[in-house]
């Protein structure tokens, strides 16, 4: 082999050699990469449902409280929510009103919940001063028996709407003190017409939980499968509501928000507005 081949040769065996040395350490960077996993599924929870509490809510237990949490339903009524829920995977602590104990002042300890559930009557019909005012009278009783103490109410401070949301908020201080940092607050609402105003209850909790230092994580819209009826219509107004929601708060109280669902960039616009 002439001198010329051989050199030939050694620069295309040192290529090589480089090249192959070079491959090595291109797959091992390859290979510190972060790559995606998972497979394709059609199962993952949406955010819509049609049906009834007992079918959706054991899927959001599943999804955001784990296995053998101390959970508190302080609204539990006759128990819709956990007809489904197999209770022995947590520490299920429930209460009401009717068995003597008022979600407004609980006996639980500070940081002493890994999760709270809240579903108060919404309507505020259902907080009226007297009994002939009341809502849920005759075929409609049955809203009374789920969905309230059947007893009036006789703050004359508060009434209508706000006296839903005061509910809410005063339960929601309770929430806040005996849920440990990072708890789970789930909270079932529904908007209501009221004084021929539309209340977007689900917002103005979202709001004002915020305050608190609860981050709506998620949000669930529950329809139902019935049509609501109504009794003496004259002329309608406003679109009749036959959807509800589950609200999923997760609570901050050692660290700041991590993001605000009334973002500044938002607020911001108000102040381009011509108020002339």
């Amino acid at each position: 082999m002439s001198s010329k081949l051989a050199t030939k040769k050694s620069e295309l065996d040192v290529g090589a050699l480089n090249a192959g040395q070079n491959g090595e350490l291109f797959a091992k960077e390859k290979s510190n990469k972060r790559t995606q996993g998972g497979v394709p599924s059609t199962q993952c929870l949406v955010s819509s449902h049609s049906g009834d509490n007992a079918e959706l809510f054991p899927k959001i237990l599943d999804l955001y409280v784990s296995t053998g949490s101390r959970i508190a339903d302080v609204t539990y009524g006759t128990g819709v929510f956990w007809r489904n829920v197999d209770l022995s995977r947590y520490d299920f602590l429930p209460s009401d009103l009717k068995t003597g104990v008022d979600a407004r002042c609980l006996s639980y300890k500070n940081d002493s919940l890994d999760a709270f559930v809240l579903d108060p009557p919404y309507m505020e019909g259902l907080y009226r001063n007297t009994n002939d005012a009341l809502a849920g009278g005759g075929t409609h009783a049955a809203f009374r028996e789920y969905y309230s103490d059947s007893s009036t109410t006789h703050d004359k401070e508060i009434k209508y709407h706000d006296k839903v949301l005061d509910v809410y908020l005063t339960i929601g201080l309770e929430a806040r003190r005996t849920l440990k940092d990072g708890g789970i607050f789930i909270v079932k609402c529904q908007d209501e017409v009221s004084a021929n105003r539309q209340k977007l209850t689900h917002v103005e909790l979202i709001y004002a939980y915020e305050q608190y230092g609860f981050y709506c994580k998620d949000l669930f819209v529950l329809t139902r499968n019935n049509k609501p009826v109504v009794a003496r219509v004259k002329k309608q107004e406003h679109s009749r509501k036959n959807h509800s929601y589950f609200l999923v708060f997760v609570l901050y109280k050692k660290k700041k928000l991590p993001y605000s669902n009334f973002r500044e960039f938002v607020k911001d616009y108000a102040s381009k507005v011509d108020q002339s």
